[in-house]
């Protein structure tokens, strides 16, 4: 029985049983207890946990499953899965391996480098900072780094992707040449005072999404706090929400992280460690599903800021951008079914992420897979399951009545 099976079992044993029940299952198969505990947010939990439906739960358990494992064997999916809905955890799933040479078999507590999902974390750690009057979103970066060549560009244009900057996973190639040595993020902005690679766009034209812009924004988090990028996220972030399976590789600890994946080419080819992992806030961040579900509940209290500040992150902030938004760190978008959503992907040598977060009815979906094939373009179906339409009968209209039945 596969590991996906063997969860799916429990689960059932657990949703059938009682919605208590599978909650403390939930956790003790996790052993992780999720840290948030504040008066608000228990009662937010249970006015939506009441919504929990054990035999509903239960089904879409078996029908995420299934997905999963067609998508595993017909699509090359190899990864990890975690999908919650109404407060509570209604599947969890691993397929594959985390290294294809030594077969280490994925489980819920193997860890993936997050990609550009890592850009949420970068976001709550300028949020963190700026409610501590550390900074102001409005602050130019050249208040940070008078070096800083480009003029006009505020915390507030990094956040939204509104800078124009340049994109240094391109340019370093020009102006980095030991490629043995690990690019850090204050290497970038002395790249980029030094050579003044041409901006896309002047400040705040356009939505241009930019790696650059979050680097940036690590390298402003490192200067106001006087504390490197990992451990300041660690002392904020991830040792607060006992996160203790989440890490940030700077390149020179990659070796070291525990139960770490490898990367992978469509191809299955191994993807190698690079220079440009020593950049961090645009991506660095290693994690598990069963931790960035911790992340997920902690985005409900204040554990970490404010309600009111952390609602700028699920703010829309680019008016030209119709149907998909971003806010800080965040996309926003509403599904075929008409869910409001906020989420992230990401991809980055040899890993594929995916979290997605509805705050109406506290659905999560968090995919983590360590092969950068399309397996990922199939994740619409998902949505589906979660969100199932109600099918639409067409009924005819009854015949014209003709003037013998009228009474």
């Amino acid at each position: 029985m596969t590991l996906a099976k063997r969860n799916l079992v429990v689960y059932f044993l657990c949703i059938l049983l009682s919605g208590n029940i599978f909650h403390s299952c939930t956790q003790s198969r996790s052993g992780h207890h999720v840290a948030v505990p504040t008066d608000s947010l228990d009662i937010i939990n249970d006015s939506i946990r009441r919504l929990h439906n054990p035999v509903e739960a239960a089904s879409k358990a078996y029908q995420l499953d299934t997905f999963f494992t067609s998508l595993h064997k017909k699509r090359g999916f190899n990864g990890t899965v975690l999908v919650a809905q109404h407060g509570q955890v209604i599947y969890k799933g691993a397929f594959g391996y985390g290294d294809f040479k030594t077969k280490d078999t994925l489980t819920p507590q193997s860890t993936f480098q997050l990609a550009s999902v890592s850009k949420q974390f970068t976001a709550m750690a300028v949020m963190i900072l700026q409610e501590k009057g550390k900074l102001s979103y409005d602050d130019e970066v050249t208040k940070f780094y008078p070096e800083f060549p480009y003029k006009g560009i505020t915390v507030r244009h990094l956040l939204t992707h509104r800078s124009g900057l340049p994109d240094y996973t391109y340019f370093s190639g020009d102006f980095w040449p030991d490629r043995k040595q690990f690019l850090n993020n204050q290497e970038v902005i002395k790249m980029m005072a030094k050579h003044q690679p041409k901006p896309y766009y002047l400040p705040d034209k356009r939505y241009n999404y930019s790696n650059t812009g979050y680097s940036v924004l690590a390298a402003i988090v490192e200067k106001v706090s006087g504390l490197a990028f990992d451990i300041f996220m660690q002392k904020e972030v991830f040792g607060p929400l006992g996160m203790n399976r989440t890490y940030i590789s700077t390149g020179t600890n990659w070796e070291s992280i525990p139960n770490r994946t490898t990367g992978y080419s469509a191809g299955r080819r191994k993807i190698e460690n690079s220079y440009l992992n020593g950049a961090t806030g645009d991506k660095g961040v290693y994690s598990t599903v069963e931790d960035l579900y911790k992340w997920d509940r902690a985005l409900y209290g204040s554990t970490l800021v404010k309600p009111t500040t952390l609602e700028l992150a699920f703010t829309a902030a680019n008016k030209e951008m119709k149907k998909e938004n971003y806010g800080f760190g965040w996309r926003l978008k509403t599904l075929d079914c008409g869910e409001t959503v906020v989420y992230h992907g990401g991809w980055w040598h040899g890993f594929k992420t995916y979290l997605m977060r509805n705050r109406k009815d506290q659905s999560t979906i968090i995919v983590l897979s360590n092969i950068a094939n399309h397996s990922l373009s199939h994740l619409k179906e998902m949505h589906c399951i979660l969100y199932p339409q109600p099918e639409v009968i067409t009924v005819s209209a009854p015949a014209k009545a003709d003037s013998s039945d009228v009474h």
